[in-house]
């Protein structure tokens, strides 16, 4: 075989060394945005070049373009050590099983043992060095900024007021709607304000400015202090925090009772997809009752499908039924995002409908030409969703006894040619 044009996913998975292996690009997908491939994503990439016993040396190739940054791509050839970083985050799913087996403070005390939290904590500890080190600093500094007329940290503070008001009116003033009444109220707090400076017993100081840069310096610090306790407040036991709020915003939609889950709750702890909430609440208020089973695979695949192209399309609707759930999936996600909105948590991604039209059409026995005939989507990538949805919709049977008939007879509709040939490899 002279060439082999591999995905990402297909590259990982076959065990084909090459003599050379080129890469397109830089970037990759991430389930968010298009970033750039890390050090380590890249070793896997470029780690299959060169045959054993058969090559001296592989060779890794990047495709040039006017985007690519050479000391970027210099750099993540020669980059060895990768730190470990966990981005672990509970999830509903998680949260509610956690609760029924273990009930929520031991569950919380076992969150807060997770890796994840560790170095959270190891991170607080820097912050919390570096923000000692700035109070040091700021206490030798004020030292020098003392004045033997009076307070000038006083002084310092009306001056930094004065600086602030003439910021706001020179900003007002490029602005046509600034409204007389505010201008002639700040430019009385000014001179209010110049009045106090002049009459405080610091003005008069013969070394007046080498205290107020002393004073300003003093100042920097201690709004950087600021930051950093905001920051460290943040990582102080924030997966337990998350695991809180997850728990206020089961409360508030009634998935748990005390320290066990509810009928709807239970229906939750068999759902561990991404958007397990938002695909519990449609199951909840009967979505997918009335669908047939290729009208329920192509609303579920909106749950689990992320459209990888920079410039979204309306997506193509099989059906007036289909394209109405999805109406009513996006008002329930509307409706959940303004609660995990209220209660802080991190809101789960909007439906998806670019795999709808793609899954029923396969569903209803079309050719795999012509199901993916006017897509950019790849073969690869359509047997990996499609193997994500058959996975989904086991999960829907599995949590729902009334949806669990048509739920097989969609998952035998598209568990079929090359998504069943495949079902195993990718």
């Amino acid at each position: 075989m002279k060439a082999v044009f591999a995905t990402e996913t297909l590259a990982l998975g076959i065990n084909m060394p090459a003599r050379t292996v080129v890469l397109e690009k830089l970037m990759k997908f991430n389930g968010e945005a298009h970033v750039p491939i890390t050090p380590g994503e890249y070793t896997q990439l470029t780690g299959r070049a060169g045959r054993r016993g058969i090559d001296i040396e592989g060779n890794a190739v990047i495709q040039w373009s006017p985007t690519v940054d050479s000391a970027a791509a210099a750099g993540l050839a020669s980059t060895r050590t990768y730190p470990l970083r966990s981005s672990f985050s509970p999830s509903y799913n998680m949260s509610i099983n956690l609760i029924a087996r273990f009930g929520k403070e031991r569950a919380r005390r076992s969150l807060e043992s997770s890796f994840a939290q560790f170095q959270a904590d190891r991170a607080v500890v820097g912050l919390s060095r570096q923000i000692r080190k700035n109070e040091v600093a700021i206490e030798e500094i004020l030292v020098n900024a003392q004045c033997h007329l009076g307070d000038f940290i006083d002084y310092a503070s009306i001056r930094r007021e004065i600086k602030e008001v003439e910021v706001l009116l020179s900003r007002r003033d490029q602005k046509k709607s600034f409204d007389n009444r505010q201008r002639s109220r700040l430019e009385s707090d000014l001179s209010d304000l110049r009045k106090s400076m002049r009459n405080h017993s610091c003005h008069s100081c013969n070394e007046r400015e080498d205290h107020a840069r002393f004073a300003e310096r003093a100042g920097r610090l201690n709004r950087e202090n600021e930051g950093l306790r905001n920051r460290v407040e943040s990582r102080t036991n924030v997966i337990a925090k998350t695991f809180d709020q997850i728990c206020q915003v089961l409360d508030h939609l009634n998935y748990i009772e005390g320290e066990k889950p509810t009928p709807q709750g239970k229906i939750l702890t068999k759902i561990y997809a991404e958007s397990d909430l938002l695909l519990t609440e449609s199951i909840r208020c009967g979505l997918f009752d009335e669908l047939t089973a290729n009208e329920l695979l192509s609303i579920a695949s909106c749950m689990i499908f992320e459209t990888r192209s920079i410039e979204k399309q309306a997506p193509k609707m099989p059906s007036p039924k289909v394209s109405n759930a999805l109406t009513e999936v996006i008002s329930i996600w509307a409706q959940l995002e303004e609660i995990e909105t209220q209660f802080g948590v991190k809101t789960q991604r909007e439906p998806d409908a670019g795999f709808c039209w793609i899954s029923y059409k396969w569903a209803s026995g079309g050719s795999l030409q012509s199901v993916l005939k006017g897509s950019d989507m790849s073969v690869g990538d359509f047997v990996r969703t499609t193997k994500q949805l058959i996975d989904l919709l086991n999960q829907i049977a599995g949590a729902s006894e009334k949806l669990r008939p048509v739920c097989r007879d969609a998952v035998k509709r598209i568990d079929r040619g090359v998504v069943s040939y495949l079902m195993g490899e990718i």
